[in-house]
């Protein structure tokens, strides 16, 4: 964070320094776990449904924390607020206007795709500056000013992933760190039961093209008809991405090889170069080409542009992590998400890299679906029996027993081997007793079902994961 004294920041937030003199100084970033503090850095107690951040202020302080944004006065040098989440808005849009012209802000949105293609984004920027993107899944109105807080004198690009619940969330967002490019990934099913349908879904991630500037870049799904729908709703000057032939950056000549990795020829308006991703699934290749739209928009050239994405390694966990065990078993580790249109890309990419081994789906619900959550994980349970897997199984999870069932209902309707589990424990039962040499097994599902852990216990922290 650029350094701020307590007398600034109660300016900019609308609080009072309490505890503390005027002159203390914050020049670390800003953090709500008090695990994760940094010497200099600005500890943000918010009270919450199971934790007050309140009653971790003294651990903050241990960690080095400098001062707190709280509530209520804490013993310790403090700038209260009545709103710490607003508070919070009110220091990120002041610091990106500290950034000035000097810092290139970027906005992503979608309903997949969103943290991988701020990943590559971030990759082929990092060639030309310093850059900062949203660690993990900072992507809300408390993960947002937090990334925005880890930018520096020195930061050039900030690459900001934008999610959203509902219309008007990602305008929030893009009024607290007001962007200049704008890349929409695709409009699916994920949140359809918060949002309320597609035609809401695509209003609310629209808000991303419609608050850049006219100097600015829209860079849309030039293969998904709700995402350019949005061309008209945006000033910024439009770049598409996508197979089609109307795409400014588009790939030709695909193929997957038995690593599950995309092989295509990258088109741009400058010229053509062909790469090799490093990042498992065919879906892969329009995330690739998303973050190229981007960069070329920086001024890489098409060669660059190539190289850049042919080095990038994944880089967020739980997203199409490949574990070659010692014992010849392949485990992915798709589930630190979920919803239908990545895990039929999921699905597509296991059949791709399994090349005639024994294919194991263990599925757990995706979440937000609304009225769409029972045909949808029917669905997908037919669509294991389409690709011919050989076992499926479900698994009841921390969240989504009922939609675990679905799934293996439509499943085992069409034909799969399904084995139902009601947890994480029962499923490691059967696992252990099910798993032989040249098995790839894939795990997906939504966060909160809690497949995470168990395909991270099956593939062991101390193996290669690439």
């Amino acid at each position: 964070m650029r350094e701020i004294t307590l007398r600034e920041l109660a300016d900019v937030v609308g609080g009072t320094v309490h505890d503390g003199a005027d002159d203390v100084i914050v020049k670390a970033p800003a953090f709500v776990d008090s695990r994760k503090a940094q010497a200099g850095g600005l500890f943000v107690a918010l009270p919450g449904e199971r934790v007050d951040g309140h009653e971790y202020v003294e651990a903050a302080l241990s960690g080095g924390a400098a001062a707190v944004l709280a509530q209520r006065p804490v013993g310790a040098p403090a700038v209260v607020v009545a709103d710490g989440v607003e508070a919070l808005g009110r220091l990120s849009e002041y610091l990106v206007s500290r950034g000035g012209s000097d810092m290139t802000v970027l906005g992503i949105t979608g309903s997949a795709g969103k943290t991988t293609t701020k990943d590559l984004i971030a990759h082929l920027l990092g060639t030309r500056g310093a850059t900062v993107a949203t660690p993990g899944n900072f992507n809300n109105e408390i993960g947002l000013p937090l990334t925005v807080s880890l930018a520096t004198e020195d930061t050039r690009f900030l690459v900001l992933e934008m999610g959203a619940r509902a219309i008007g969330h990602i305008k929030y967002l893009t009024e607290i760190a007001p962007p200049s490019i704008g890349v929409v990934t695709n409009i699916g099913t994920a949140h359809l039961g918060e949002f309320g349908g597609y035609e809401a879904t695509t209003q609310g991630k629209g808000e991303l093209v419609e608050a850049l500037p006219s100097t600015g870049l829209a860079v849309l799904n030039a293969d998904d008809e709700r995402v350019l729908s949005m061309r008209p709703r945006t000033k910024a000057n439009v770049v598409l991405f996508g197979l089609s032939q109307d795409a400014d950056i588009r790939a030709s000549d695909i193929v997957v090889d038995e690593r599950g990795h995309a092989h295509f020829t990258l088109h741009t308006p400058e010229g053509s170069a062909p790469v090799v991703l490093q990042l498992v699934g065919e879906h892969q290749v329009g995330n690739a080409l998303a973050a190229a739209a981007v960069a070329r928009h920086i001024g890489l050239s098409t060669e660059e542009l190539a190289a850049g994405l042919g080095t990038a390694i994944p880089e967020s966990r739980g997203r199409l992590e490949i574990t070659d065990r010692p014992d010849g078993v392949v485990i992915v580790n798709d589930a630190y998400n979920a919803n239908p249109h990545s895990t039929r890309a999921a699905l597509r990419a296991l059949l791709a890299m399994a090349k005639g081994r024994r294919t194991i789906v263990v599925l757990g619900a995706m979440l937000g679906l609304g009225d769409e959550a029972e045909p949808e994980h029917r669905a997908m349970g037919a669509l294991t029996a389409e690709l011919s897997m050989d076992i499926v199984i479900t698994v009841g999870g921390l969240k989504g027993a009922e939609e675990a069932g679905w799934i293996a209902d439509g499943a085992a309707a069409a034909g799969v081997t399904v084995i139902r589990t009601a947890d994480n424990v029962e499923a490691r039962i059967v696992l252990d007793k099910l798993l032989a040499p040249g098995d790839t097994v894939l795990f997906k599902a939504s966060q909160p079902a809690g497949l995470q852990p168990l395909a991270e216990q099956l593939a062991g922290q101390a193996e290669t994961v690439h």
